[in-house]
């Protein structure tokens, strides 16, 4: 397969490269959590039954009952852990369509991630975003 001895000398520094970089004992799974490669604050919204079925930016059906968000500059598929600063509970959703388009929001939340984080009611909430 190989035809020469720096050929697989290439090959096995690689493999190793990249087994080291899965060790258990790597900074973003050590003890089972998952460092945020970037924190975002500011105030969430969220959007719902008007939307229902309707598709998003990235092509799919928003599904307001899913985890996910809408973000203005993030790429699709990116997970994000949104937090609710008043109560202290956090989701993690995914990134399938664009905005919000209002005010200074950082984020729109579909209606089932509004309501794990407990803002389903006051409609805004001051959230922290952590790009996963």
């Amino acid at each position: 397969m190989f035809h020469s001895k720096a050929a697989r000398a290439v090959m096995t520094a690689s493999i190793l490269a990249l087994a080291s970089g899965f060790s258990a004992q790597s900074p973003a799974l050590a003890n089972d959590k998952i460092e945020a490669l970037q924190t975002i604050t500011g105030s969430a919204s969220w959007y719902g039954g008007q939307f229902h079925g309707r598709t998003t930016a990235n092509g799919e059906r928003y599904d307001m009952n899913e985890l996910t968000a809408a973000h203005k500059t993030l790429p699709f598929g990116t997970k994000v852990r949104v937090t609710n600063e008043r109560n202290g509970k956090a989701v993690v959703v995914r990134i399938n369509d664009r905005g919000p388009f209002v005010g200074k929001r950082v984020i729109d939340l579909s209606r089932g991630a509004a309501q794990a984080v407990g803002m389903i009611d006051q409609g805004v909430a001051r959230v922290k975003i952590e790009v996963l």
